[in-house]
């Protein structure tokens, strides 16, 4: 209860904000820039600091660090309900992501460490599924607080979710850390969160203030800390993104596609939202319920496609799904004035959703795959971080590639147009997804193999298993409540 309602707080508040953004626009008299930093100053600190909270929280304890996130997140979300205008939305944005940087890692990390071995999976499956009821209510839950009553409650409602995670885990949860756990690597976070505030600044504001010296500035420095970000990781004791990972091919080629997939989805879905109520005359809660199609398929499929990759591969379905996405972007064109939800809206969301279905189990289990198995957690926090960073930097430039700036959202005419470039590129992305697929991922994908130093070698005998190496008359150290074979 704990672990979910906390990662559920991280998954709702990603999709509730998208539906509410031209509310908040209109009553905090925002442009196109201020709802894209509402959108991605959010998703800015939690990719650029997640794979920091995941250190933290095996170094000072993961249920310690955990509370603090969900604290934190629930101060940041309060700020948010009373914010007065848009740099104060945007600031409390910002803080809510640092919060879910530090609660995120944490949920999955507490179930690792805490469930018995035989009842870990069933665990993990209970916590995916229930968190992705949570991302599929988001949207409906989201439309209907702010015509029912503000934007506002849209943020509110992380308060009473927040203090029942502090109250079970405070009660029921117990502390766990990795005792090994090494030093930080703050250097590699505060140059990652500087490169991409960086980009994310210039592709933002490029639309408004063209070439100025600010823009060009922090584009030019965002590519510097980026830079300076890989040197930095490459010689780092403990980088955060150890770039031994990357000399897999699979896990280099499975990470490309996961940023060509998100980036697609994420931009796809911000316009959606915005096209729908600018342009189509929907409201909020109609917007909302609109995407619960792609979420309920994602919920109700996603174990049959891993499944299916297991016996086949995860190759076809990686190259099949995107293709299938980009299929169901460009009906997604047809989405226009008084559009038919039926004819218009329906077809191209369940194409979308049937393709991310389709590639979202084989694209994880790759990722994990594809890397020894210590360093499976690493991994799976890089293909998180890859697939944040993505969306957030699509949010960021769409718009100034469809040629929207300032109130364009307010004006039919002008987004429509800008909406429909904006689909044709998310379809493109979709086929870069694919064609990466194709051409860089293999069956099987390439597990690395590691050579295990003799003294730690343990020989099968009749009787007690002897482990070499072990200095005479040391006992074997096993954990409370647990015997040794």
């Amino acid at each position: 209860m704990a672990t979910v309602l906390g990662s559920g707080l991280a998954m709702l508040d990603s999709t509730v904000v998208n539906v509410a953004l031209p509310h908040i626009g209109h009553d905090l008299s925002a442009d196109l820039a201020g709802l894209q930093w509402t959108s991605t100053g959010y998703t800015l600190t939690l990719a650029a600091l997640i794979l920091l909270g995941g250190s933290l929280g095996d170094r000072y304890g993961r249920r310690k660090v955990f509370l603090i996130g969900v604290v934190w997140f629930a101060v940041a979300s309060a700020l948010c309900g009373v914010a007065p205008s848009m740099p104060v939305l945007i600031a409390a944005r910002l803080l809510q992501g640092v919060g879910g940087a530090l609660l995120t890692p944490g949920s999955l990390a507490l179930i690792q460490s805490t469930y018995h071995p035989d009842d870990r999976a069933r665990a993990i499956g209970a916590w995916s599924g229930l968190g992705g009821v949570a991302t599929a209510i988001g949207p409906f839950v989201g439309g209907w607080l702010v015509d029912a009553a503000s934007w506002r409650f849209v943020f509110y409602l992380n308060l009473p979710l927040a203090a029942a995670v502090v109250i079970v885990a405070l009660r029921y949860v117990p502390e766990s850390r990795d005792t090994t756990a090494q030093g930080f690597d703050i250097p590699g976070a505060v140059l990652g969160a500087l490169g991409l505030a960086g980009i994310t600044y210039a592709l933002v504001e490029a639309p408004e203030k063209g070439g100025s010296p600010v823009v060009l500035g922090a584009a030019v420095a965002g590519v510097l800390a980026l830079v300076a970000f890989v040197l930095v990781e490459r010689r780092s004791r403990h980088p955060m993104m150890p770039p031994d990972l990357f000399r897999s091919t699979t896990f280099s080629a499975v990470n490309a596609v996961t940023f060509m997939v998100y980036a697609a989805l994420g931009g796809m879905i911000f316009f959606l939202v915005l096209q729908l109520q600018t342009v189509s005359g929907f409201s909020a809660l109609a917007a909302g319920i609109a995407l619960l199609p792609f979420t309920v398929l994602m919920l109700l499929l996603s174990a049959t496609s891993g499944s299916i990759a297991q016996k086949i591969g995860p190759r076809p379905q990686l190259i099949i799904g995107p293709l299938v996405a980009a299929v169901g972007a460009l009906l997604l064109l047809r989405v226009g004035p008084d559009a038919n939800y039926w004819t218009d809206v329906l077809p191209g969301v369940l194409l979308v959703g049937l393709g991310m279905t389709t590639l979202v189990a084989p694209l994880t289990s790759t990722v994990l795959a594809a890397v020894a198995t210590r360093h499976a957690g690493v991994a799976s926090g890089v293909n998180n971080a890859v697939a944040r960073a993505a969306s957030l930097l699509a949010v960021a430039a769409l718009p100034l590639v469809a040629g929207l700036s300032g109130a364009a959202y307010k004006q039919p005419t002008a987004f429509s147009h800008g909406y429909r470039i904006a689909m044709v590129v998310c379809a493109g992305l979709f086929l870069l997804g694919t064609v990466l697929s194709a051409l860089l991922v293999r069956r099987p994908a390439e597990v690395p193999t590691e050579r295990v130093p003799e003294r730690h070698v343990c020989c099968e005998v009749s009787g007690p298993p002897i482990e070499v190496g072990r200095p005479a008359g040391t006992a074997r150290s096993e954990p409370a409540g647990t015997s040794a074979d």
